[in-house]
């Protein structure tokens, strides 16, 4: 039999008696967000709902975004970043398995200090790939394409900003998979901490 997702009880501050929610929404309630999978733009747009939200509650307390994700799309991964960036509360990344590609871009826009990775932690930062699909074919395909070389440039202008590095080595790190240990993701300036072992 499934496990499912599990339910937790919860007293809200102003409840006389606990509830049962499931684990998730306890943990959204704690201003915990979780990407544990590949960042479609459904599921960047729950992201952005959910730091919109837990900001307009509650604009002088962190927010923590988990991340183990293999990456996923570049639209919906700079439209998170964005957000993460255009809140007042600070938003801590924390690498808890793997940040991937756009999840390695997401882990580096945390809040400067606030960015962490757990000792077996991996990152791996390459170029983004273009979601050209069968549909897409002639002028689409061309406008598709330059799209993302646009947004390609954009991510490593800012891979270049937030670690200091020089662009020209962002680059060169980007065309292939570059994986890195937490300490080698903290050299390179992706993330400030190594969590506790």
């Amino acid at each position: 039999m499934p496990v499912g997702i599990p339910k937790v009880p919860f007293q809200g501050p102003e409840e006389e008696e606990a509830s049962w929610v499931d684990l998730y929404n306890r943990l959204y309630r704690q201003r915990s967000i979780f990407l544990g999978e590949r960042l479609d733009t459904t599921m960047g747009n729950q992201i952005v709902g959910l730091i919109t939200y837990l900001n307009i509650e509650d604009s002088t307390t962190d927010i923590d975004f988990f991340i183990n994700s293999p990456g996923g799309g570049i639209r919906p991964g700079v439209s998170v970043y964005d957000m993460m960036g255009g809140v007042e509360a600070d938003v801590q990344t924390i690498c808890i398995g793997t940040a991937a590609s756009m999840a390695c871009f997401l882990l580096l826009g945390g809040e400067p200090t606030k960015r962490i990775a757990y000792p077996h932690a991996r990152v791996m930062m390459h170029q983004p790939i273009a979601d050209l699909t069968v549909s897409t074919s002639g002028l689409s395909y061309f406008m598709e394409l330059s799209e993302t070389v646009m947004l390609y440039y954009k991510c490593i202008k800012t891979y270049a900003q937030r670690t200091r590095k020089p662009t020209w080595l962002i680059h060169k790190d980007m065309l292939r998979d570059t994986f890195m240990t937490p300490e080698e993701a903290q050299a390179h300036g992706i993330i400030d901490q190594i969590g506790m072992d």
